[in-house]
């Protein structure tokens, strides 16, 4: 017979030789559980992120929760989201700082004041200083709409459209301390159509991103996805989940 623990470590059911089947903690990797998501507009990304955790059952069945919302810019729609859905919000208004990392520094301690593990970027319209990443070595997402290397940055649609492209897409990744640069999770590819226009095109990978982004968060907070020495390390199953075509 099989119990289930709710624990902050994977739980797999496996069989001993001459004994009943039981439930037991592999503890190689913690999971980081806590997820904190900074936002600078709308959130649809955090938005399509919190319903698929309520539909999958995140917090029930993997202890996993979104414990923050954190926005640069007071009047982020997303805020609004996420009060709605009784999730903690703050501001951290980088136009009041004279410099990036006293931003930065602040921005620090509200994701400790939330408890964060995990820092899940959807629309955070900052770039990110060395300082900031070293806080986090492993635990910062970001989801940028095209297929990288290709097109790191931003306009991304207009420059793909410009290149003559087939493929566009979108490309979940570790952050590191070159922008977009860093290594790859997951990526969702989207055909570019005749008659295509920037917002088009944008529509159509939006679709794909709110199927990717939290399927690599979830993936990532379980660690059966990590950053290990610089690379990325996964199984079989997550592999597939991640390559969307």
């Amino acid at each position: 017979m099989s119990q289930s623990f709710r624990t902050s470590y994977c739980v797999y059911s496996i069989r001993l030789p001459y004994q009943r089947p039981q439930a037991f903690l592999i503890s190689v990797f913690n999971f980081m559980k806590n997820i904190v998501v900074l936002i600078s507009g709308r959130g649809s990304n955090f938005k399509a992120v919190y319903e698929t955790s309520v539909k999958e059952k995140w917090a029930e069945i993997w202890d996993i929760r979104i414990v923050g919302v954190i926005s640069n810019r007071p009047e982020a729609a997303g805020l609004e989201f996420a009060q709605s859905v009784g999730i903690p919000t703050a501001v951290v208004d980088h136009k009041k700082y004279e410099d990036r990392e006293s931003f930065e520094r602040d921005l620090v301690k509200q994701i400790e004041a939330f408890h964060g593990e995990l820092v899940v970027l959807a629309g955070f319209m900052r770039v990110l200083t060395p300082y900031f990443v070293r806080q986090y070595p492993g635990r910062i997402l970001n989801i940028h709409p095209a297929l990288l290397p290709s097109f790191p940055g931003l306009h991304t649609h207009e420059r793909a459209l410009e290149a003559g492209v087939r493929i566009h897409g979108v490309t979940v990744h570790f952050v590191s301390d070159v922008l977009d640069g860093g290594e790859i999770v997951g990526q969702a590819a989207v055909p570019v159509l005749a008659g295509d226009t920037p917002d088009k095109l944008a529509e159509r990978v939006l679709k794909k991103e709110h199927i990717l982004y939290p399927r690599a968060i979830r993936l990532v907070a379980c660690q059966k996805v990590r950053l290990e020495e610089g690379t990325v390390k996964m199984d079989l199953e997550s592999s597939e989940q991640l390559a969307i075509f």
